[in-house]
């Protein structure tokens, strides 16, 4: 029925209503508004209706038309050709076969307010009509049969461009979604063009008749007819191809493929809704063109070999990261299977981080690919996903192809762009003998051990390892010297030892420091001396002058350091032939052992074995081992040594004595002066028995009895001497013993008259209570009290009292060992002239004993 609008339901349901008296010519539904505008006729002759269709609201079960004017804004009177409502609602243009456009500004549902003006006035019929909306700014594209122009709506004058002097047909022109940056599409017969608002934009080659032109969801849509209509600009009759077979094709511009190809009888026009797209011909049919899903698509174009499209279009639909490297792995095996190398490794290395690096390096470990598989290890590198494998492969790759240009640009990298295993680089290129490039390395990711080893170990180069030592840290210093000290010694020893000396007083990195390390200008740190010693082994010239140093600086040197420097002090005067300078090592070597420095033991040992007499001698004296000192003197038979040692220790060590005059018992020489020296200090310190130096010289064949005749005739004159004092000593025991017998007996018989008047204490009259003694002696009873230490003693007698007692007691011990030796002596059996000797030194002591 004419004049009315269809609308069709998504359950595929149609209803209608009644919109105009005679026809509808153009309809616009907005995307996102329920918003419908028509055009139509109500009345015959030239006088087109706008409305405005509510379709959300009803009036009497029909839409509500909120809107009803004029398209003819004048009296001029012009078929309308094309139509286009901004989806803001502010806009909408109307487009004339006079090749006029108007435009309706303001709310287009609401007459009030709103206003309509004469936009565009040309000669050739207005054939398309489209809003762009970027941002703040709208643009009207307005397409004729001749020209495509371009209005800003958002400025008042309305600027103009002329985009280009190319026109279409009517239908052939449309807006593309932002994915084409929403640039206006004029399809003509020979290419498809594309204009942004100021300038065209690029074109596509699709040659033929085009009948319709859309853009729906990213596609292209062209119904294009081979042979030419005769009437071109389609505003007649068109019964002259309705037989004619169309061919509708669908195009992936982004991707560069047609999605969809096929022939139809007279297609009307071709809509997007729903997720489908839908194509409505003249028969009263409608086709329905349902979208494959991405993987559908993707394995399609996997079977025709079609990697790019496949990566285009996987792109476009923004598939994750794992499906687009599937496909360029896919790619990539495409590419190495027909022999491809370069093209397949580029696909692989746009794999990294999802397809394990091993499953492409296998592929090309053979040597005729080397140059892929560097390609492909550099790229993983700048992605910081090699391992340490990775690198050792990378390197190993560069010194095969001895490509020193590429091996140079990525060891010297910047510090921000290192994506490698520095020490993995370091051993490989230093076993591939590229040892200045790992050199480089090494110093300049602070490698130090690595450096010192290639420079040390490898180059030879050892005042640089020296140099580079000492601008290292303390600790790493100190580590390294440990490490490689005797090498440096053995090449570089004056500059080894100076930086030893460095080290252990107050160490400091030099100026050129290869770590920036703060150090407080009061911190002192300084390695342990003793520690670097061994480091000296070979050279023991630098050895006493890094000794030296080191007791000058730090006197409180380990005893160690002392002891290594006597020792070489030691050598050095024993090697030593000039007599002065002899001397001279001599002082040095005592003045280092008077020092109290060094070990006892070790400095002793040290000069007895460098038979350094006078350090001997020096340290027995310290350690006061006064017998060694005879004992030396012994050895070297300096007779006249042994005496005087014996003269100048006795007082501290009294059997000095007896041991010389072993010693010179024993000798077979003619030692009589140092006997007859010897016995005169014995008998007048009485060190020895008589009996007991008879023995000792028994043993000497030279020593007759005038060595010993003097000793003897003094020594029993004074026992004879002896024996007469202690004999008039027993005849005064006697008599006070007797009498003291008496005063006992009286004591016992008689009674005893106290006439004391005086008490013994203090010397004042008695007085009652008076305490009175046997002894006679009295005392006050509080004297008695205050000084007595026992009640039954007279404070005045205990001290000669106890005196008597411990004369007793020490009699008594003295009888029982005087028992014990008589009893020695009558089992053994000894010389008549021995026996008499002994009884002679016994008689005194026999007579005491009886006292």
């Amino acid at each position: 029925m004419e004049g009315q609008i269809w609308l069709l339901m998504r359950s595929l349901q149609l209803m209608s209503f009644q919109a105009y008296k005679l026809r509808v010519t153009h309809l616009f539904q907005l995307k996102q508004h329920s918003i419908l505008v028509s055009v139509g006729q109500d009345e015959h002759g030239i006088n087109p209706l706008v409305k405005v269709w509510n379709l959300d609201k009803r009036d009497s079960g029909n839409p509500l038309c909120t809107r009803i004017f004029p398209a003819v804004p004048s009296s001029k009177p012009a078929e309308v050709s094309c139509l286009s409502v901004h989806e803001n609602l502010n806009f909408m243009a109307i487009g004339f076969t006079d090749g006029s456009v108007v435009l309706t500004k303001g709310d287009i549902t609401r007459d009030r307010h709103s206003k309509t003006l004469t936009l565009h006035e040309g000669s050739s019929p207005v054939t398309g009509l489209a809003f762009r909306q970027m941002a703040k700014i709208t643009h009207l594209f307005v397409a004729t049969l001749e020209k495509v122009f371009c209005y800003t709506l958002s400025h008042k004058e309305y600027p103009k461009v002329e985009l280009d002097t190319l026109g279409c047909a009517l239908r052939c022109s449309s807006l593309a979604d932002p994915s084409q940056d929403s640039q206006f599409i004029v399809a003509g017969d020979e290419c498809v063009y594309l204009y942004q608002p100021d300038e065209r934009g690029p074109c596509f080659a699709f040659d033929g008749h085009k009948l319709l032109a859309n853009w729906h969801r990213g596609y292209l849509f062209l119904l294009i007819r081979h042979v030419k209509s005769p009437n071109k600009t389609g505003f007649g009759s068109s019964e002259s191809s309705l037989s004619e077979k169309q061919v509708l094709t669908i195009y992936d511009l982004d991707n560069k493929f047609i999605a969809y190809s096929a022939s139809f009888d007279d297609v009307i026009d071709v809509l997007a809704e729903w997720g489908s797209f839908y194509i409505l011909t003249r028969d009263g049919k409608m086709f329905v063109l349902q979208e494959k899903d991405t993987q559908t698509k993707l394995e399609m174009l996997f079977k025709k070999n079609l990697f790019v499209m496949a990566i285009n279009l996987a792109k476009s639909q923004h598939l994750d990261s794992d499906g687009l490297s599937e496909i360029f792995r896919q790619y990539g095996d495409h590419l190495y299977l027909k022999g491809d190398h370069d093209g397949a490794i580029q696909q692989y290395i746009r794999t990294i981080g999802k397809l394990e690096p091993s499953y492409v390096i296998r592929k090309f470990l053979d040597a005729q690919r080397i140059h892929n598989l560097t390609a492909y290890l550099q790229a993983l590198h700048r992605q910081s996903l090699a391992n340490a494998d990775h690198t050792t492969l990378l390197l190993n790759c560069y010194t095969k192809l001895k490509d020193s240009s590429k091996l140079e640009e990525f060891i010297k990298s910047s510090e921000s762009e290192v994506h490698f295993d520095v020490e993995i680089a370091i051993k490989v290129l230093r076993q591939a003998g590229y040892h200045s490039h790992a050199v480089f390395l090494a110093e300049r990711h602070q490698h130090h051990e690595w450096y010192l080893k290639i420079q040390l170990e490898d180059l030879k180069n050892y005042q640089e390892g020296l140099r580079y030592i000492g601008r290292l840290p303390f600790e790493q210093t100190e580590s390294n010297m440990k490490r490689y000290g005797k090498t440096l010694m053995h090449h570089v020893p004056e500059g080894t030892t100076l930086l030893l000396k460095r080290l252990c007083t107050n160490y400091q990195p030099s100026g050129d420091s290869v770590e920036k390390v703060s150090l407080d200008s009061g911190l002192f740190v300084k390695a342990n001396s003793e520690e670097f010693i061994p480091i000296f082994a070979n050279n023991p010239r630098e050895l006493k002058a890094f000794l030296e140093h080191m007791i000058e600086v730090d006197p409180r040197s380990s005893q160690g350091v002392y002891d290594t420097l006597l020792e070489l002090r030691l050598q050095d005067w024993a090697h030593e032939q000039d007599p002065e300078k002899k001397t001279v090592r001599q002082g040095e070597a005592l003045s280092l052992l008077r020092s109290d420095n060094t070990v006892f033991d070790k400095a002793l040992v040290l000069c007895q074995m460098h038979n350094f007499k006078e350090g001997v001698l020096y340290l027995y004296e310290k350690g006061k081992l006064y017998q060694q000192i005879m004992h030396y003197h012994m050895q070297t038979e300096e007779y006249g040594k042994v005496v005087d040692a014996c003269k100048r220790y006795g007082d501290q060590e009294g059997c000095l004595w007896e041991q010389a005059l072993g010693y010179f018992a024993r000798k077979e020489e003619d030692c009589k002066a140092y006997i007859s020296e010897v016995l005169h200090h014995i008998d007048q310190k009485n060190l020895m028995p008589p009996l007991l130096v008879v023995q000792t010289l028994a043993h000497n064949s030279t020593a007759t009895l005038s060595v010993i005749k003097d000793y003897l005739i003094n020594k029993l004159q004074r026992e004879s001497q002896q024996i007469e004092d202690d004999e008039c000593k027993i005849c005064q025991y006697r008599e006070e013993t007797a009498h003291l017998r008496s005063e006992i007996q009286e004591l016992k018989a008689s009674a005893k008259i106290f006439q004391k008047t005086k008490c013994n204490m203090c010397n004042s009259p008695l007085e009652l209570p008076s305490v009175h003694f046997l002894c006679s002696h009295s005392f006050h009873q509080h004297c008695f009290e205050s000084y007595a230490e026992s009640d039954a003693e007279c404070p005045t007698c205990t001290p000669e009292n106890r005196k008597v007692m411990d004369l007793l007691r020490a009699q008594d011990q003295k009888r029982d060992l005087h028992d014990h030796f008589n009893r020695q002596v009558k089992v053994s059996e000894g010389k008549r002239l021995q026996i008499t000797s002994f009884l002679m030194t016994s008689f005194t002591f026999f007579a005491f004993i009886c006292l």
